[in-house]
């Protein structure tokens, strides 16, 4: 393989890659541009959020793939969602007719195929919220766990879904047969363990954890200005709004990602943390 070649593939795979950062644009529309950001908590494990942030094309048509996936006890369910999350999507019969329900199937059978590999990729699980743009006009959103979708328009921050905690999902865990722990000093955790209520993964919680998508479809219009899709290093520390005000006024997609999970450490995030801009004009 020729060094030019190998420029390429690199190139080619960069955003769906380990890299740390990156940005890119659409074809379809020039005003669409993202970026990503990723830095590594105060933690003494290793990174476990894994991006995708990219554009594709795909018959017809441009998508847009934006995912973040933080993991927990251990990265490998994050990076095998990395790898098939979307390609399971994509590959549905009815992606393009039906599509909130070609989504919360894939998400049903990747984390099926999670836990049959659950000897290989360990006994973790990760969050994952994915956000597929359609000709720059369309966003179809997914959320599992605490990562969290938030759109800014004319300045005002709105987030897309609400966070599956343990503490507003207990009648669902218990009607499962879990329970919801409350120590001082500690989150509600799933069995005393997960502070999630959903998650792809976590074989020996799964009975009393559900993988089960939140889906939404929003429509691009001259008002929305950008999109975050970050993990939960954010959101602990900073607002929807906090966020969204930090960096609108920054124009590279890049460059606000990355400043934006600076101001979460300045306001003492010690966890991993991703953040993904699209910016919209």
């Amino acid at each position: 393989m020729h060094g030019k070649d190998i420029l390429h593939k690199m190139k080619a795979g960069l955003f769906s890659s380990g890299a740390d950062t990156g940005k890119g644009k659409s074809k379809m529309s020039k005003h669409t541009t993202h970026g990503f950001h990723c830095l590594k908590g105060k933690s003494n494990h290793d990174m476990e959020d894994y991006v995708v942030s990219e554009f594709k094309k795909k018959e017809d048509s441009e998508l847009g793939l934006f995912a973040i996936f933080d993991g927990h006890l251990g990265h490998d369910v994050a990076k095998y969602l990395q790898s098939h999350l979307f390609d399971n999507i994509l590959k549905q019969h009815d992606f393009w007719t039906n599509m909130e329900d070609a989504i919360r199937r894939a998400y049903r059978s990747t984390d099926a195929e999670i836990l049959d590999k659950a000897k290989v990729l360990g006994r973790g699980g990760s969050t994952a919220v994915t956000a597929i743009l359609i000709n720059s006009q369309k966003l179809v959103v997914g959320n599992v766990g605490d990562s969290r979708a938030v759109m800014c328009k004319n300045g005002v921050a709105e987030q897309l879904f609400v966070d599956h905690e343990p503490r507003t999902e207990k009648r669902l865990i218990e009607s499962r047969g879990g329970f919801v722990s409350n120590l001082p000093g500690d989150v509600p955790r799933v069995d005393g363990q997960l502070a999630v209520a959903r998650a792809f993964g976590d074989k020996s919680l799964k009975l009393h954890l559900s993988s089960e998508p939140d889906v939404k479809v929003v429509t691009i219009d001259d008002d929305t200005e950008f999109i975050i899709l970050a993990s939960d290093g954010i959101w602990k520390v900073m607002s929807n709004q906090e966020a969204v005000d930090a960096i609108k006024n920054i124009k590279d997609a890049q460059s606000a990602a990355k400043h934006l999970i600076e101001a979460a450490v300045s306001k003492k995030s010690k966890d991993d943390i991703s953040c993904i801009i699209v910016r919209f004009r």
